[in-house]
């Protein structure tokens, strides 16, 4: 399921049921959180995602407050590229406004969407420079802005031996494209999953579940798109 409060009430209600029937709770199943299932993933062969044993999962503070390092780096060498974006006809405060509250807030929001959706779609700052510098946006200064950024945050965790929970799902993904053993390892030991809140699955989340159950797996979705907090 997607949240910490979700999966806790799971278990407390499936752990009731079985023990009404005169069963043993917390065998034979898990309840996890998607980032949690992909955690689980990454601990079986951590060198698969090119991680130790010892790295660490940052919690989202400590995720913002890198990226707000890298954001405010960023602004203090490049604070005129963005100049183009604003109207001629700012009043002097209100510009001034702009550039010391808006544009900041407004820059980070638009990297961490940035690197959120590169990571889904499994691109690195290195594969992502790759692919720009042979695309007509390679001069696109919002694109230069979000890689670099990217590229800063990102060399900020590895520093760290850290990753990001958007990293978990990127890095579950590769272990088990690196490694058919290990998902033939983790459907036998889990041939049946249960999603809740399907609708606010990411595109690699699916991808993950699908591995895992496999073309034929049995793989029951629970969720209205209607509902999604992401789109």
């Amino acid at each position: 399921t997607f949240s910490n409060s979700a999966a806790d009430v799971f278990a407390s209600r499936i752990s009731s049921l079985l023990l009404e029937r005169g069963m043993l709770s917390n065998l034979g199943y898990r309840v996890r959180t998607l980032h949690g299932l992909a955690n689980d993933i990454i601990r079986e062969r951590p060198e698969l995602a090119g991680l130790s044993n010892e790295f660490s999962i940052l919690s989202e503070p400590d995720a913002d407050a890198i990226l707000s390092g890298s954001v405010a780096a960023w602004y203090r060498n490049n604070s005129d590229i963005l100049d183009d974006f604003l109207a001629d006809d700012l009043a002097p405060r209100k510009l001034e406004q702009i550039r010391q509250k808006d544009l900041p807030d407004l820059i980070k929001e638009t990297a961490s969407a940035f690197i959120k959706e590169a990571k889904d779609h499994l691109l690195t700052p290195a594969l992502l420079q790759e692919l720009l510098s042979a695309s007509y946006l390679r001069t696109d200064p919002l694109m230069k802005m979000g890689l670099e950024i990217y590229r800063d945050y990102q060399n900020a965790l590895q520093y760290r031996a850290a990753v990001d929970f958007s990293d978990l799902i990127r890095l579950a993904y590769q272990c088990l494209q690196e490694d058919p053993s290990l998902t033939e390892l983790l459907h036998y030991r889990w041939p049946y999953i249960l999603e809740d809140e399907a609708q606010d699955s990411s595109l690699l989340q699916e991808k993950i579940l699908r591995t895992i159950v496999g073309p034929e797996g049995n793989w029951v979705r629970v969720g209205d798109p209607n509902q999604a907090i992401y789109q």
